[in-house]
């Protein structure tokens, strides 16, 4: 179904243990929400065999995400880009910062009313881009935008598979309503029966 809408835009940050695996920190709300535009790389494989395509393979390799805010704010542009604010609460960027992985979640509306949520596991941003421009004859929003490469997380789920995204429709019958009215307040995790896991 067509979405309409997109809001509620979060992050969390990200801490690894000595494996690597992620645990995620409360979500927090990163900035009101204007546009999302996620693309994904696929790496591909085909076997030929008797003169012809035997095995195609796709699997993801990584994503990118563009995300249009109204204002990131000093908080949020520390915990994404690796930033310092000072002692007088000025953000100072230097060549040395590290960005820093953290997870995304936001939903987008359909056009039946209900919503799609997402989660994005491991994202690690760039430096906010800024479009300035001199005030004119008439007025012209300018908003920053930031850009993150998407990977699969380090920590398997109960299927021995490592995510890159979770999502669900709030319309699916078929859903616990928790999954929804929990989905901004942790990264959700992936649930497997045991019998699924044996499968």
């Amino acid at each position: 179904m067509a979405t309409i809408g997109f809001d509620s835009l979060y992050y969390a940050k990200i801490t690894e243990d000595s494996n690597g695996n992620e645990t995620y920190e409360a979500p927090i709300k990163l900035a009101k929400a204007i546009t999302a535009e996620l693309s994904v790389e696929l790496a591909e494989a085909t076997l030929f065999a008797d003169d012809g395509a035997a095995e195609i393979v796709k699997e993801f390799k990584s994503g990118t995400i563009s995300l249009g805010i109204d204002d990131i704010g000093i908080t949020a542009t520390q915990d994404l880009t690796g930033a310092k604010i000072d002692n007088n609460n000025v953000l100072i960027s230097t060549s040395n910062d590290s960005c820093k992985s953290v997870a995304i979640g936001f939903r987008a509306k359909k056009s039946n009313g209900k919503y799609r949520y997402y989660w994005l596991y491991r994202v690690k941003f760039g430096i906010p881009g800024a479009n300035l421009q001199t005030k004119g004859d008439s007025i012209t929003f300018s908003t920053p935008t930031i850009e993150g490469t998407v990977t699969r997380r380090n920590k398997s789920d109960g299927l021995n598979n490592h995510p890159w995204k979770s999502e669900v429709n709030e319309d699916d019958s078929s859903v616990p309503s928790s999954v929804i009215s929990s989905w901004f307040s942790a990264v959700y995790e992936p649930n497997f029966t045991e019998s699924e896991q044996n499968s």
